[in-house]
């Protein structure tokens, strides 16, 4: 990977860093504002709340996941093995970095990872 590539990653790995925890923070913000709604109420709001409340949680986990993949793929261009396959250590095609800028295999791994997660269900 060519040094100005690596530059390129790195502005846009802190973009999305930036947008992540903006993201997180609007998300909490909704939630504090959903538990002061909450008061008395009858069950058919009590589950639509609870229902609420689990799809925020949900997203903050989907959040909270990519910002650690961000986190990692900015270590990795760091320490110089950004863009090396983690599974068979071929580099990843720029054009699959760009689309993905923290993604941590090549399509081939990446392919037979999600081909052996359909086989288990």
């Amino acid at each position: 990977m060519s040094q100005e590539f690596n530059e390129e990653m790195e502005k846009r790995l802190i973009q999305l860093r930036e947008e992540i925890l903006e993201s997180i923070a609007a998300e909490d913000e909704d939630f504090r504002s959903l538990v002061n709604a909450m008061g008395i109420k009858d069950d058919g709001d009590v589950a639509s709340d609870d229902m609420m409340v689990k799809k925020m949680e949900a997203l903050n986990q989907i959040a909270a996941n990519r910002l650690k993949s961000v986190e990692a793929a900015l270590v990795r261009l760091k320490n110089h093995r950004y863009g090396m396959c983690l599974q068979c250590g071929v580099k990843i095609p720029e054009e699959r970095l760009r689309a993905i800028p923290y993604a941590v295999m090549c399509v081939s791994c990446k392919s037979g990872q999600e081909g052996n997660k359909k086989r288990a269900w």
